[in-house]
């Protein structure tokens, strides 16, 4: 099935921290914008074959624009150097309709926000909505300093300021801060979410995780990732089990890389294994995870995989394709 394309004017494109732009997106004529929940992500389309997520910010009240921010990173695979350098306010974007692979959880009685950077950008619009439902929630903001904090202004303007903790690097808590004692203990009905860079995020779940917090207590999303690459990494044969078609995969060559050059279509995205876009079901062969995208569990299963960074490890990976 094709995906929908939604036609947004830019309408207004604003600095909200060193580094940090943000983009208001208003439909053009014609266009309805489909809501949204809170921790949603569209995809934008940033030419030459730029496809990047970014996730929505605003609250999902705003039935009439989003709202999304986009941090300036050295490291940029094009992405956010697009959004800085060339995208201005008048432009036309192509984007998707809103997607969520990091919903709030409807049966929790506590939230526990972690945001790390511009990890605050779907914790932001969680905020909103819990403050909206009249929910329990306390919502950490980590940066290395209130310059490079985007929207620290909007908090401590809003409604649900007293509920938002900020800690900045280059200004010292006394008495030093304990992520350990932070996080706590698992409680009936609590649930974590964390966003950010993904030191940051490796940190806050290994320390979830050491104090026994249930994996389905714990919700996460990862902006970006490193594709990692070994010298076990060996050349496989995935098999498409509608057609029996074998396709070899190289020592040096990515799933989708060979699917694709076999004519086999398999949508991507991020290709860093952090967005699931082309997650695929694995009906037969053991998978070897490298993605950011599946929990724990999920990877255990070794009943899907994500072919733009995971491999194989038996010789043969049976795909239902």
């Amino acid at each position: 099935m094709t995906e929908q394309i939604l036609k947004v004017r830019v309408a207004h494109k604003r600095d909200e921290a060193d580094g940090i732009c943000s983009l208001e997106l208003l439909p053009v004529s014609g266009v309805v914008l489909p809501g949204f929940t809170a921790g949603a992500h569209i995809d934008v389309h940033l030419g030459s074959g730029l496809l990047r997520q970014y996730s929505l910010c605003n609250p999902p009240s705003d039935t009439q624009r989003y709202v999304i921010a986009v941090l300036r990173d050295p490291a940029s695979r094009g992405g956010s150097e697009a959004v800085h350098a060339r995208v201005k306010e008048g432009d036309v974007l192509e984007i998707s309709a809103p997607k969520n692979h990091f919903p709030l959880a409807t049966d929790a009685k506590q939230h526990l926000l972690l945001a790390g950077g511009i990890g605050v950008t779907p914790l932001m619009s969680m905020a909103e909505q819990l403050s909206a439902d009249g929910a329990h929630f306390v919502l950490h903001y980590f940066a290395r300093s209130a310059s490079k904090a985007a929207f620290a202004q909007r908090f401590a303007a809003s409604s649900f300021a007293s509920c938002v903790q900020t800690h900045w690097d280059d200004t010292p808590e006394e008495p030093a801060l304990s992520l350990s004692a932070l996080i706590g203990a698992p409680q009936a009905g609590q649930h974590l979410y964390v966003c950010g860079p993904k030191g940051f995020m490796d940190v806050v779940l290994a320390t979830a995780r050491a104090q026994s917090w249930p994996e389905d207590q714990l919700h996460f999303e990862f902006f970006g990732a490193q594709v990692v690459h070994d010298a076990s990494d060996a050349a496989f044969t995935v098999k498409i089990a509608s057609s029996g078609q074998e396709i070899q995969v190289g020592a040096n060559q990515t799933v989708i890389e060979a699917l694709h050059q076999a004519g086999v279509d398999v949508p991507i995205a991020c290709e860093q294994g952090v967005c699931g876009t082309c997650l695929v079901r694995v009906l037969s062969g053991v998978p070897d995870h490298k993605d950011m995208y599946l929990t724990p569990e999920e990877q255990e299963a070794n009943d899907q995989f994500t072919p733009c960074c995971s491999r194989s490890k038996s010789p043969v990976l049976v795909l239902d394709l």
